[in-house]
Protein backbone atom coordinates (compact mmCIF):
# COMPACT_ATOMS: atom_id res chain seq x y z
CA UNK A 1 0.00 0.00 0.00
CA UNK A 2 1.66 3.53 -0.95
CA UNK A 3 0.72 6.20 1.85
CA UNK A 4 0.38 9.86 1.02
CA UNK A 5 3.65 11.98 1.90
CA UNK A 6 4.01 15.14 3.22
CA UNK A 7 4.05 18.01 0.92
CA UNK A 8 6.87 18.69 -1.25
CA UNK A 9 8.98 21.79 -2.41
CA UNK A 10 6.70 22.82 -4.25
CA UNK A 11 3.09 22.29 -2.35
CA UNK A 12 5.48 24.50 0.38
CA UNK A 13 5.53 27.38 -2.07
CA UNK A 14 2.04 27.58 -2.79
CA UNK A 15 1.73 27.93 0.76
CA UNK A 16 3.33 31.47 0.67
CA UNK A 17 0.52 32.90 -1.81
CA UNK A 18 1.10 31.14 -4.84
CA UNK A 19 0.00 28.11 -6.75
CA UNK A 20 2.63 25.82 -7.69
CA UNK A 21 3.81 25.27 -11.01
CA UNK A 22 4.18 21.92 -10.42
CA UNK A 23 1.27 20.29 -10.05
CA UNK A 24 -2.34 20.82 -11.97
CA UNK A 25 -3.63 24.48 -11.88
CA UNK A 26 -6.86 23.97 -10.13
CA UNK A 27 -5.38 21.47 -7.73
CA UNK A 28 -2.50 24.21 -7.12
CA UNK A 29 -5.17 26.68 -6.41
CA UNK A 30 -7.88 24.11 -4.40
CA UNK A 31 -5.16 23.26 -2.37
CA UNK A 32 -3.76 27.27 -1.92
CA UNK A 33 -7.86 28.14 -0.85
CA UNK A 34 -7.90 25.63 1.47
CA UNK A 35 -5.09 26.70 3.76
CA UNK A 36 -6.51 30.28 3.16
CA UNK A 37 -9.69 28.99 4.56
CA UNK A 38 -7.57 27.01 7.54
CA UNK A 39 -5.39 29.99 8.49
CA UNK A 40 -9.06 32.38 8.32
CA UNK A 41 -7.34 34.61 5.22
CA UNK A 42 -10.48 33.91 4.24
CA UNK A 43 -12.85 33.97 6.87
CA UNK A 44 -16.00 31.90 8.15
CA UNK A 45 -18.77 33.80 6.60
CA UNK A 46 -17.20 36.26 4.39
CA UNK A 47 -18.29 35.94 0.92
CA UNK A 48 -15.36 35.32 -1.59
CA UNK A 49 -14.28 38.07 -3.93
CA UNK A 50 -13.01 36.73 -7.39
CA UNK A 51 -11.59 38.92 -8.82
CA UNK A 52 -9.32 39.89 -6.07
CA UNK A 53 -8.46 36.84 -5.13
CA UNK A 54 -7.63 35.61 -8.30
CA UNK A 55 -5.17 38.42 -9.20
CA UNK A 56 -4.28 37.69 -5.56
CA UNK A 57 -2.77 33.92 -6.60
CA UNK A 58 -2.10 35.49 -9.96
CA UNK A 59 -4.20 33.01 -11.83
CA UNK A 60 -7.95 33.47 -14.46
CA UNK A 61 -11.40 33.22 -12.37
CA UNK A 62 -12.13 29.61 -14.53
CA UNK A 63 -9.50 27.69 -12.60
CA UNK A 64 -10.72 29.53 -9.59
CA UNK A 65 -14.19 28.83 -9.65
CA UNK A 66 -13.53 24.90 -10.05
CA UNK A 67 -11.43 24.85 -7.01
CA UNK A 68 -14.45 26.42 -5.51
CA UNK A 69 -16.49 24.17 -6.68
CA UNK A 70 -14.10 21.13 -5.17
CA UNK A 71 -14.15 22.71 -1.59
CA UNK A 72 -17.96 23.02 -1.68
CA UNK A 73 -18.37 19.73 -1.96
CA UNK A 74 -15.95 19.48 0.83
CA UNK A 75 -18.07 21.55 3.15
CA UNK A 76 -15.43 24.39 3.40
CA UNK A 77 -17.23 26.44 1.08
CA UNK A 78 -21.23 27.58 -0.13
CA UNK A 79 -21.90 28.10 -3.42
CA UNK A 80 -25.06 30.49 -4.13
CA UNK A 81 -27.24 31.50 -7.38
CA UNK A 82 -26.22 34.86 -8.34
CA UNK A 83 -24.40 35.29 -5.04
CA UNK A 84 -20.75 33.77 -5.41
CA UNK A 85 -19.47 31.28 -3.11
CA UNK A 86 -18.85 31.95 1.22
CA UNK A 87 -16.55 30.30 2.95
CA UNK A 88 -18.60 28.17 5.54
CA UNK A 89 -19.12 28.54 8.93
CA UNK A 90 -20.99 25.74 10.31
CA UNK A 91 -23.09 25.67 13.80
CA UNK A 92 -21.07 24.38 16.52
CA UNK A 93 -23.51 21.62 17.68
CA UNK A 94 -22.77 20.41 13.89
CA UNK A 95 -18.96 20.56 14.38
CA UNK A 96 -19.33 18.59 17.79
CA UNK A 97 -21.28 15.84 16.23
CA UNK A 98 -19.07 15.50 13.47
CA UNK A 99 -15.89 15.59 15.61
CA UNK A 100 -17.49 12.56 17.54
CA UNK A 101 -18.24 10.29 14.24
CA UNK A 102 -14.63 11.30 13.28
CA UNK A 103 -13.67 10.22 16.19
CA UNK A 104 -15.60 6.21 16.18
CA UNK A 105 -14.43 6.26 12.53
CA UNK A 106 -10.42 6.85 13.28
CA UNK A 107 -10.67 4.63 15.85
CA UNK A 108 -11.87 1.79 14.44
CA UNK A 109 -9.96 2.73 11.54
CA UNK A 110 -6.92 2.31 13.85
CA UNK A 111 -8.07 -0.73 15.25
CA UNK A 112 -8.49 -2.73 11.70
CA UNK A 113 -4.93 -1.15 10.66
CA UNK A 114 -3.10 -2.87 13.20
CA UNK A 115 -4.79 -6.28 11.87
CA UNK A 116 -3.99 -5.37 8.74
CA UNK A 117 -0.71 -3.41 8.48
CA UNK A 118 2.14 -4.54 6.96
CA UNK A 119 5.85 -3.96 8.11
CA UNK A 120 6.17 -1.27 5.02
CA UNK A 121 2.68 0.19 5.95
CA UNK A 122 3.79 0.54 9.88
CA UNK A 123 7.60 2.31 8.40
CA UNK A 124 5.55 4.63 6.32
CA UNK A 125 3.68 6.05 9.44
CA UNK A 126 7.01 5.89 11.23
CA UNK A 127 8.71 8.38 8.20
CA UNK A 128 5.63 10.54 8.39
CA UNK A 129 5.68 10.81 12.16
CA UNK A 130 9.69 12.06 11.87
CA UNK A 131 8.92 14.67 8.99
CA UNK A 132 5.88 15.49 11.72
CA UNK A 133 8.73 15.95 14.84
CA UNK A 134 11.20 17.88 12.36
CA UNK A 135 8.15 20.29 11.93
CA UNK A 136 7.44 20.44 15.18
CA UNK A 137 11.42 21.13 15.70
CA UNK A 138 11.01 23.91 13.51
CA UNK A 139 7.88 25.08 15.16
CA UNK A 140 6.00 25.15 12.11
CA UNK A 141 2.47 24.45 12.78
CA UNK A 142 1.07 24.02 9.11
CA UNK A 143 3.54 21.56 7.99
CA UNK A 144 3.34 19.86 11.08
CA UNK A 145 -0.92 20.09 10.74
CA UNK A 146 -0.54 18.98 7.02
CA UNK A 147 1.90 15.88 8.38
CA UNK A 148 -0.33 15.01 11.06
CA UNK A 149 -3.44 14.92 8.85
CA UNK A 150 -1.45 12.44 6.64
CA UNK A 151 -0.83 10.45 9.59
CA UNK A 152 -4.30 9.85 10.57
CA UNK A 153 -5.46 9.58 7.07
CA UNK A 154 -2.42 6.74 6.67
CA UNK A 155 -3.95 4.81 9.24
CA UNK A 156 -7.28 4.69 8.27
CA UNK A 157 -6.32 3.84 4.83
CA UNK A 158 -4.33 0.81 6.47
CA UNK A 159 -7.30 -0.58 7.18
CA UNK A 160 -8.37 -1.46 3.39
CA UNK A 161 -11.67 -0.97 4.74
CA UNK A 162 -13.07 1.27 1.09
CA UNK A 163 -16.83 2.42 2.85
CA UNK A 164 -14.90 3.50 6.16
CA UNK A 165 -11.49 5.36 3.67
CA UNK A 166 -14.25 7.18 1.82
CA UNK A 167 -16.77 8.20 5.08
CA UNK A 168 -13.95 9.54 6.78
CA UNK A 169 -12.18 11.45 4.01
CA UNK A 170 -15.86 13.56 3.62
CA UNK A 171 -16.13 14.27 7.34
CA UNK A 172 -12.16 15.13 7.76
CA UNK A 173 -12.16 16.93 4.64
CA UNK A 174 -15.43 19.15 6.18
CA UNK A 175 -13.17 19.79 9.19
CA UNK A 176 -10.26 20.69 7.89
CA UNK A 177 -10.43 24.22 9.56
CA UNK A 178 -11.58 23.04 12.49
CA UNK A 179 -9.11 20.51 12.88
CA UNK A 180 -5.99 23.60 12.09
CA UNK A 181 -7.83 25.92 14.55
CA UNK A 182 -7.32 22.94 17.40
CA UNK A 183 -3.94 22.65 16.19
CA UNK A 184 -3.31 26.69 16.33
CA UNK A 185 -5.15 27.03 19.61
CA UNK A 186 -3.12 24.05 21.80
CA UNK A 187 -0.99 25.67 24.17
CA UNK A 188 -0.03 21.94 25.62
CA UNK A 189 2.05 20.94 21.65
CA UNK A 190 4.45 18.61 23.53
CA UNK A 191 1.22 16.19 25.09
CA UNK A 192 0.12 16.05 21.16
CA UNK A 193 3.31 14.80 20.10
CA UNK A 194 3.53 12.34 23.05
CA UNK A 195 -0.05 11.11 21.99
CA UNK A 196 1.92 10.52 18.95
CA UNK A 197 4.37 8.46 19.99
CA UNK A 198 1.45 6.57 22.00
CA UNK A 199 -0.18 5.92 18.17
CA UNK A 200 2.83 4.34 16.70
CA UNK A 201 3.48 2.62 19.46
CA UNK A 202 0.53 1.10 19.58
CA UNK A 203 0.64 0.68 16.03
CA UNK A 204 3.96 -1.00 15.85
CA UNK A 205 2.84 -3.45 18.49
CA UNK A 206 -0.26 -4.30 16.62
CA UNK A 207 -2.59 -3.68 19.57
CA UNK A 208 -5.72 -2.38 17.75
CA UNK A 209 -7.62 -2.12 21.45
CA UNK A 210 -5.01 0.09 22.72
CA UNK A 211 -4.65 2.37 18.76
CA UNK A 212 -8.84 2.27 18.99
CA UNK A 213 -8.69 4.18 22.05
CA UNK A 214 -5.46 6.70 21.94
CA UNK A 215 -6.66 7.64 19.02
CA UNK A 216 -10.91 8.15 20.09
CA UNK A 217 -9.31 10.09 22.70
CA UNK A 218 -6.70 12.13 20.42
CA UNK A 219 -9.55 13.34 18.36
CA UNK A 220 -11.90 14.44 21.79
CA UNK A 221 -9.72 16.98 22.27
CA UNK A 222 -10.21 18.90 19.07
CA UNK A 223 -13.26 19.70 20.37
CA UNK A 224 -11.73 21.03 23.91
CA UNK A 225 -9.93 22.99 21.56
CA UNK A 226 -11.95 24.80 19.50
CA UNK A 227 -15.40 25.13 20.87
CA UNK A 228 -14.68 27.97 22.92
CA UNK A 229 -13.08 29.69 19.39
CA UNK A 230 -15.40 28.76 16.62
CA UNK A 231 -16.55 32.10 16.40
CA UNK A 232 -13.68 33.92 16.85
CA UNK A 233 -11.08 35.52 14.50
CA UNK A 234 -8.23 32.81 14.07
CA UNK A 235 -4.52 33.10 15.68
CA UNK A 236 -1.61 33.34 13.97
CA UNK A 237 -1.02 29.56 13.33
CA UNK A 238 2.72 30.01 13.26
CA UNK A 239 2.83 31.36 17.04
Amino acid sequence: MTLERAPDAAADKALSGEVSPGEPLTKSVTNRLRDMIAQDELPAGERIRERALAETLQVSRTPLREALKILATEGLVELFPNRGAVVAKPDPAEVQDLLQVLGVLEALGGELACARASDRDIAEVQALHYEMLAAYARKDRLAYFKVNQQIHKAIVAISGNASLIETHGRINAQLYRVRYRSNSRNTKWDVAIEEHEAILTALRARDGAALSQILRSHLGSTWANVREGLDEPGENAGS
